[in-house]
């Protein structure tokens, strides 16, 4: 291979495509995005999401919030995913494990991980909060799953279909600012 092209595929290799989440977000069924303003993912997905008609915004201004938004779309036989960077998700670490996890509810956290640094994995970031991520998630015995790039966005619709099915929470990490 030419070194062009190797490049290329690199390159390739180190991106996270904002509209492949959104299609495997609603290829599971997803109608409604509950969100606070993120910085992480605004432009790649956030962004998306208002300008995409079979997506539903729910903007909120707190991230607690969305856990009962989300409990109460459950229950009506809806399925959400709440948009939240890390700073938001232990903010709201309370409400996660009273609604989604006392309560055995699904609830999707897709949850960007602000100034981590590339090509480093979350629990050897030098950011404090990228870096207990991973950790609170496991206190809690929430599934998760790391969204780096591309190569990882297949894991996403199954991850929400098995949040659904059996009724637990699941917390999808998006390692990268998507594109």
């Amino acid at each position: 291979m030419s070194a062009q092209v190797t490049a290329v595929a690199s390159a390739a290799k180190r991106t996270l495509n904002g509209a492949a989440i959104i299609r495997a977000v609603k290829d599971a069924n997803v109608e409604y995005v509950l969100s606070v303003p993120d910085l992480h993912t605004s432009q790649g997905i956030l962004k998306r999401v208002t300008e995409d008609n079979e997506l539903k915004l729910v903007r909120v201004c707190k991230e607690d919030e969305c856990l009962g938004i989300a409990a109460g779309l459950t229950y009506g036989d809806k399925r959400a995913l709440i948009l939240i960077q890390y700073t938001g998700f232990l903010y709201a670490m309370n409400a996660i494990r009273a609604v989604a996890c006392e309560h055995n509810l699904p609830m999707v956290m897709m949850v960007g991980l602000l100034a981590k640094e590339p090509d480093v994995a979350p629990r050897e970031s030098t950011k404090f909060g990228v870096r207990i991520t991973e950790p609170m998630l496991d206190v809690l015995g929430i599934e998760y799953h790391y969204i780096d790039t591309d190569a990882d966005i297949p894991k996403i619709t199954p991850a929400i279909e098995k949040a659904y099915a059996t009724s637990r929470p699941v917390a999808l990490l998006i390692g990268r600012r998507p594109i």
